[in-house]
């Protein structure tokens, strides 16, 4: 059987299933910036802004196993539309109170509709474990699905930035809000989907696989969030530091993407002999090698070639992750599983710009590279001891 891209995209239903879910995770990266946008213009106070957006971001990021759960529990047909028809509703009674806006108001209407923000994302890739027949074009799936979900990311805010040339902010949350709709609607109706049953007993304690089969996936997560949240800071403290213009930030950052793209797809490509958990202690080591290596950088060339390789080795240890918590998960647990792994990615990349802000006022930005470069290693550490640890291995 070809195991080539081209063949993932040949499945039955693939390419219909995969294009409904990438149009409505488009709105993942449109609904957010707009919705700083507009409450910025609306309130006229960036601390009410971020407050709102930090309650959109922290209930859609946090609460996702949760939702991945019901996905799990009740089928994609069921849960899906039905977090689909509230989380619209409450971006449309967001923009509304935009005319009108009050705190008090924005606040918890963001923080419900994050809460509501259906999971197209894991959905999917739990909907492409049952689609490919086997492991290595699986992992070829994942690598393209991480590769279109990044570039997605790009996209978002781009077109938010057209947009808001001849409309209001408020417009990207409607914009959002439609795409989001139609990508849920149509592949909720796709074959692909509607053969996934509802999974018996998936809410009960243990379905996402258990603490000790995922830990090593989060943990390696966790670690690729961080490095990505620390080095996003670290590239606009470099770039000051040193005398270059923001265009410099902007190209250094779509080196890391680049980077993360490459190094997705091409680990992809290779058809690896060996389980996804004797790959993971390796990608995670690549990746805080390449931080260290980022901090010995001595111009913007160097630095660039350095977020490249940290990208092209965050891209492969997240599809690894992915990988693992599939092998892990019970057939009517792998939305959850997958869920957990994007949590962890999200919730590093949030705490190392928190971490990465306090740090850069304090030690020199090669200093603060060292030192994610040194805790990421610490994580590949500590998943290659999970391995192994008391003489037998434990279950990826």
């Amino acid at each position: 059987m070809s195991h080539s891209y081209a063949a993932v995209l040949r499945l039955p239903h693939a390419r219909r299933t995969f294009a409904a879910a990438l149009l409505g995770r488009l709105s993942y990266g449109i609904v957010p910036l707009s919705v700083m946008l507009a409450v910025t213009r609306a309130c006229g106070s960036y601390t009410v802004a971020g407050g709102v957006m930090a309650l959109f971001g922290g209930t859609a990021v946090f609460l996702s196993p949760a939702r991945a759960a019901l996905v799990d529990r009740h089928g994609p047909r069921r849960a899906l539309p039905a977090m689909n028809a509230a989380y619209l509703t409450l971006l449309a009674l967001l923009t509304l109170c935009l005319t009108r806006p009050s705190p008090l108001v924005l606040a918890p209407l963001a923080a419900a509709a994050g809460s509501c923000c259906p999971p197209l994302g894991p959905t999917m890739r739990a909907v492409w474990g049952r689609l490919a027949p086997d492991r290595h074009l699986l992992q070829r799936a994942y690598s393209l699905d991480g590769v279109a979900e990044e570039l997605l990311f790009v996209t978002g805010p781009l077109l938010v930035g057209v947009l808001v040339g001849f409309a209001p902010p408020a417009a990207g949350i409607l914009l959002g809000a439609v795409l989001m709709g139609a990508g849920t609607a149509a592949f909720v109706t796709s074959p692909a989907v509607r053969a996934v049953p509802p999974g018996k007993g998936a809410g009960r304690r243990g379905g996402g696989g258990g603490p000790r089969r995922l830990a090593r996936p989060v943990a390696a997560a966790l670690a690729v969030g961080l490095a990505i949240g620390v080095a996003d800071l670290l590239i606009v403290a470099f770039t000051e530091s040193h005398g270059y213009g923001g265009a410099h930030v902007a190209w250094l950052l779509a080196a890391m993407s680049a980077g993360s793209a490459v190094g997705g797809l091409a680990h992809g490509a290779v058809s690896w002999r060996g389980a996804p958990g004797a790959r993971l202690p390796l990608l995670t080591a690549g990746l805080g090698l390449t931080l260290c290596a980022a901090g010995l950088a001595p111009g913007i060339v160097t630095l660039g070639a350095a977020v490249a390789a940290v990208g092209f080795f965050a891209s492969p240890t997240i599809t690894t992750g992915y990988l693992m918590a599939d092998e892990s998960a019970a057939p009517e647990a792998r939305v959850r599983a997958g869920a957990w792994v994007n949590t962890a990615v999200n919730a590093g990349s949030t705490a190392g710009t928190a971490v990465a802000g306090a740090l850069a006022g304090r030690l020199p930005v090669a200093g603060c590279f060292a030192l994610t470069g040194a805790v990421v290693l610490t994580t590949a550490a500590a998943v290659t001891l999970r391995s192994y640890g008391g003489g037998r291995r434990v279950p990826a």
